[in-house]
């Protein structure tokens, strides 16, 4: 396997560090100590701290986009894979102590008025999750599985809505109860 470049190691550690700590709450220091190359080279790699942030949400959506795959191809009925799909994502709350969140929810209400740019990345990684829930749930509803008194997109924009606000709350509370809900209501209620 290759060796990381000065740019790679940035780019995971901003990742990283931008996920944990929120991105006004990290200098370019933290990266760059994290990443444990010299402070300068940061600037030789990107232009500023809004352009790591924007490669970190096209990464964290690429990364994403991987656990979906699942999603997408499996085999077994459109609202199960879904269920499973929202069940893994719900895992990732109990393994961080429900500290992290969602980095697109994250960076969503940080810097959605602070940086144009990362808000546009958020705006689309958010857009391709959003299009292939609908096209799960198009296919469910093309099963005869859930209503079509809403289109599939809509109902797909509101379940990661739900699913993100599920996600703050159990940030603020430490707790799976907002997950758990979430799942509950979306598949025994809203996708039915």
């Amino acid at each position: 396997m290759a060796k990381p470049t000065t740019r790679e190691k940035l780019l995971s550690a901003g990742l990283e560090t931008l996920h944990k700590w929120g991105f006004n709450a990290t200098g370019v220091q933290d990266i760059t100590d994290a990443a444990r190359v010299p402070k300068g080279s940061f600037y030789n790699h990107f232009e500023s701290k809004d352009a790591l942030g924007v490669e970190v949400v096209a990464r964290w959506a690429a990364l994403a986009g991987a656990r979906r795959q699942p999603l997408v191809d499996g085999g077994g009925p459109p609202l199960a894979r879904l269920r499973a799909h929202f069940k893994a994502l719900n895992q990732l709350g109990p393994a961080t102590g429900f500290s992290r969140g969602c980095l697109l929810g994250n960076f969503s209400t940080e810097l959605s008025t602070q940086s144009p740019a990362i808000r546009v990345a958020v705006e689309a990684a958010l857009d391709d999750w959003t299009r292939v829930v609908a096209q799960v749930i198009a296919e469910a509803q093309e099963a005869g599985d859930v209503s079509r008194d809403l289109s599939a997109d809509t109902l797909a924009g509101y379940v990661i809505n739900a699913w993100e606000g599920a996600v703050m709350r159990s940030r603020v509370e430490k707790s799976q109860a907002a997950l758990d809900a979430f799942l509950a209501v979306t598949f025994n209620k809203i996708l039915t």
